[in-house]
């Protein structure tokens, strides 16, 4: 499926044949618009519509519901989101991210074709508003020696947690040493949706491994009334 034209192919499978109407048999194949909304909501349905007639030579009206009894597997890749991508053509959407990390996909990770250019062009954000949530997760560090523990990781046992302490995803314990602030949160979310901002992407750090501050957020928002909550985990 691409942003112009959608193509569909049916592949009969435990070696069937698909009749051709000419005593033969062949593969179906057809092509149809992506974007047709004067003649069907949906390219892909659409499709599988027009083929499933064509095989069964039965009429299957195009808002009933799809029979799909017959089909053993459907596989689907597309283009269009890569071309909303593209075009900047998709929904208008808010990052909501932890407190302080407002520019951290912005900055990204600084690589440059020409490190010597002086001139550096970097794509502008998908996100066209930052929303900070004052929360604070911290993973304790360990005894073993390693880039994370740092040059002393006999001394880290010491450094106590400001917070509860808790087991997070993978087994590790974690420090919870803010949860996040809701109802300062819930006023600048309703900044957001007055602005006409429907989706939002929320992104809190090290939530892969305690996603539990996330899942408020998207609770929150769902309840607002964003249209799209999309959670890092």
């Amino acid at each position: 499926m691409g942003g112009s034209a959608s193509s569909v192919s049916l592949t009969p499978c435990n070696n069937t044949q698909v009749p051709d109407g000419k005593g033969g048999s062949a593969y179906k194949v057809l092509k149809l618009l992506s974007e047709d909304p004067s003649n069907y909501p949906d390219a892909p349905r659409e499709g599988i519509r027009r083929v499933l007639e064509q095989v069964t030579g039965s009429s299957h009206p195009r808002h009933a519901p799809l029979d799909t009894s017959r089909i053993a597997s459907i596989r689907m890749g597309t283009t269009v989101a890569t071309n909303a991508l593209l075009e900047r053509a998709g929904e208008r959407t808010a990052l909501v991210v932890t407190a302080g990390l407002r520019d951290l996909l912005h900055i990204g990770n600084q690589s440059r074709p020409n490190i010597f250019d002086l001139r550096i062009a970097s794509p502008q954000p998908l996100y066209e508003a930052v929303v900070e949530v004052d929360e604070a997760v911290m993973l304790p560090l360990g005894t073993e020696p390693g880039p994370r523990n740092g040059p002393t990781p006999q001394l880290n046992p010491s450094i106590p947690c400001p917070g509860k302490r808790v087991v997070g995803t993978t087994g590790e314990e974690v420090c919870v040493r803010k949860e996040p602030d809701l109802q300062r949160l819930e006023q600048d979310l309703q900044a957001v949706l007055a602005s006409g901002i429907n989706s939002i992407a929320v992104v809190l750090k090290h939530a892969a491994i305690y996603p539990e501050h996330e899942k408020l957020v998207g609770q929150l928002a769902s309840k607002m009334g964003f249209k799209q909550v999309r959670r890092a985990v």
